[in-house]
């Protein structure tokens, strides 16, 4: 039987520690948070708070949780952007209400702004925060580049390549051309500011096989969204594959997976809570012919469930697609249930080698909301 949990004294660090080796980890201060760890079973998992981008919260809800975390020894917080509130935005204004906690956009598209206005707010976040900001960056999809902003979602993967080397570029200070096949600069301009910081990490959020070479290749750390632990193995060989271009293990890529959590002493109103969120995903984000989550969630072995709820989501029936999510999916890419099964389920996330687990907490009311901040701290707490 667990041991009870108790609530995380405000001055204790979260980190829970799963024990398969006696070689110890080193950590890079240029890549935090990122642990370099030697086998891919030493793993040293922290939390980290995702914010919702739709504008659910007020800012002064925001900045409770964003100090509540903080004192509970939250590592970092997390600001998505769709088509509600801008993340960059939001981190600011946390970024002057927060002391410690490591502050990054989980994520900004890489169409919506260029890539030196990236590194602009790269450097103006890193400058405001004291050096504690992530550049979270994904190429979105069709219904945000094209249906929100009427960009052309167009080589996305070649997009993504050519701004993290102009962001790494003007963050040096270095003269600032560049010959790619996207972006053309030969001006020969350098920023004006001096960042405190010339390497800000920068997270890639990705799921197509591409993408997770790309990462291995050229990011500091990865956020997935529908990660499920248990399936690990698909993600990890292209992972490989990308470090061994870079020359690197893929042990020193941060593992940082968007978890939506739900906590609830009643299991079935717990998952309830997230099939909203899951249907979302499966059944309506991109088009029929293209959707990340619906393929992934197909090689999980829910391929007949996600035909179905693409068909019923997109036909105008989203509340029907609800009902149709799986129990099963639900468990596989969340933390869903009584305070009980918390621990049990995070023991499962550290095991599969995560670094930093990023919680979306649902709850109704705001102390709902905080009560799983301190649930979720407390079984960290008491891994190991």
């Amino acid at each position: 039987m667990s041991p009870p949990m108790s609530i995380v004294p405000a001055s204790a660090a979260v980190t829970v520690v799963v024990v398969r080796s006696a070689i110890a980890s080193s950590c890079s201060d240029r890549l935090w948070p990122n642990c370099r760890r030697t086998s891919r079973y030493d793993a040293s998992m922290k939390l980290g708070l995702n914010l919702p981008y739709e504008g659910s919260l007020s800012f002064a809800e925001a900045v409770e949780l964003a100090q509540r975390a903080e004192a509970l020894g939250y590592e970092s917080l997390w600001m998505p952007e769709a088509y509600g509130t801008d993340a960059v935005s939001i981190l600011g204004g946390l970024a002057a209400r927060t002391q410690r906690i490591h502050l990054g956009t989980g994520i900004v598209n890489v169409f919506s702004r260029t890539p030196a206005l990236l590194a602009q707010t790269a450097a103006t976040l890193d400058l405001i925060s004291g050096g504690r900001f992530i550049l979270g960056l994904g190429t979105s999809g069709y219904q945000v580049v094209t249906g929100w902003h009427g960009m052309a979602f167009d080589r996305p993967l070649l997009r993504m390549r050519e701004t993290i080397a102009i962001v790494r570029q003007v963050l040096r200070r270095d003269r600032l051309l560049f010959d790619g096949q996207v972006f053309q600069l030969d001006k020969g301009l350098k920023l004006l500011s001096h960042p405190v910081r010339e390497t800000v990490p920068i997270y890639l959020a990705t799921l197509t096989s591409g993408g997770l070479r790309l990462t291995g290749e050229l990011a500091d750390g990865w956020i997935p969204t529908l990660f499920s632990p248990e399936h690990m193995d698909l993600f990890r060989p292209e992972l490989e594959a990308g470090a061994r271009i870079a020359g690197r293990s893929v042990d020193s890529i941060a593992i940082a997976p968007h978890v939506p959590v739900s906590i609830d002493d009643d299991r079935a109103r717990a998952r309830e809570a997230l099939k909203p969120w899951v249907a979302l995903y499966v059944g309506g984000m991109g088009s029929k012919t293209k959707n990340f989550y619906n393929d992934l969630v197909s090689k999980y072995g829910f391929a007949d469930d996600a035909r179905t709820l693409q068909e019923l989501y997109l036909g105008g029936k989203q509340l029907e697609a609800i009902r149709q999510v799986p129990d099963a999916l639900v468990d596989a890419i969340s933390v869903a249930g009584p305070a009980s099964y918390v621990r049990e389920r995070l023991e499962i996330w550290a095991t599969a080698g995560v670094t930093t687990l990023l919680a979306s907490v649902h709850g109704k009311t705001q102390a709902n909301r905080l009560r799983t901040l301190e649930i979720l701290a407390a079984a960290a707490d008491a891994v190991h």
